[in-house]
């Protein structure tokens, strides 16, 4: 398939694991100008040089094809050279007045199971949800909490081979990528009709996993995070991005969440932004 140049606003970048193919990479994900939502891969995201980094809720343009060896129907490639990122991320004012409104034509689920009837009856692998409320953050350790052998060599690649996206020395020199420990799962409700029912999901956001390495090594480093993603997020109008798994296509994550400000009671009474 042909490609094209798309201006996409970013709303997603995952934890970034080992790949055979390009070293390291993330899921990145979000809305394309047409305000249909789009994932995009390769992006190995610490190699790419320096201007052509971007940030959530920013809009880029680069080069995209649709994904042959991925048959979901949002999964693209991109052309990493050819990113060029537009301004500066959108402004977080007037209560994210502007964020809320660019994401706009995004439909949004209100429970996972309307989410994963769209997956079976319409193809859907990218969606915004809403949780009713948030339960519980569940923390646990990871099966493995550090790489394999075959996962350090994919790691090294980039510097044993160098960077395609940056030819200066010391910049190719990356310290190797650190695994996540610990795995972060949200348990939540979704206002199904009258009732509400429950869900769990691991979330894998790349902001996730900044904030635990910076309190680690905190004695009460899940404090802190659950003060964050659960106490914190408790009073946010949040959504979920949620994409599922190549692999697995009928398994869900929370790829990205968003969380802008709740409200104020006068302009819910006259219909949400999103």
């Amino acid at each position: 398939m042909a490609a094209d140049y798309k201006h996409i606003l970013i709303l997603c970048k995952t934890y970034p694991s080992p790949s055979s193919k390009h070293v390291e990479t993330s899921c990145i994900a979000g809305m394309d100008s047409a305000g249909q939502l789009i994932r995009l891969f390769p992006v190995p995201f610490r190699l790419v040089a320096d201007e052509q980094r971007f940030k959530k809720w920013q809009w880029i343009r680069a080069r995209v094809r649709k994904a042959n060896e991925d048959h979901r129907p949002e999964s693209h490639r991109i052309s990493v050279d050819t990113i060029d990122t537009q301004g500066e991320p959108l402004s977080t004012k007037n209560a994210w007045e502007e964020r809320r409104l660019a994401i706009k034509p995004v439909e949004v689920f209100e429970d996972f199971e309307a989410l994963e009837s769209a997956r079976q009856n319409r193809g859907v692998t990218l969606g915004l949800l809403r949780p009713h409320r948030l339960v519980n953050l569940r923390i646990s350790k990871a099966k493995s909490p550090d790489w394999t052998a075959d996962e350090i060599g994919k790691l090294m690649q980039a510097q044993n081979q160098g960077s395609l996206f940056d030819q200066d020395a010391e910049q190719r020199s990356l310290k190797l990528l650190k695994k996540l420990p610990f795995d972060f799962h949200y348990n939540y409700e979704c206002a199904a009709g009258e009732s509400t029912k429950t869900y769990e999901h691991k979330l894998v956001d790349w902001e996730a996993g900044a904030l635990y390495w910076n309190v680690h090594h905190r004695p009460d480093w899940q404090a802190a995070f659950r003060q964050r993603y659960l106490t914190e997020f408790a009073e946010k109008d949040l959504l979920f991005l949620m994409g599922t798994i190549h692999r697995f296509p009928n398994q869900w994550l929370i790829v990205s969440v968003l969380y802008p400000p709740k409200q104020p009671r006068e302009v819910l009474d006259q219909g949400r932004l999103f």
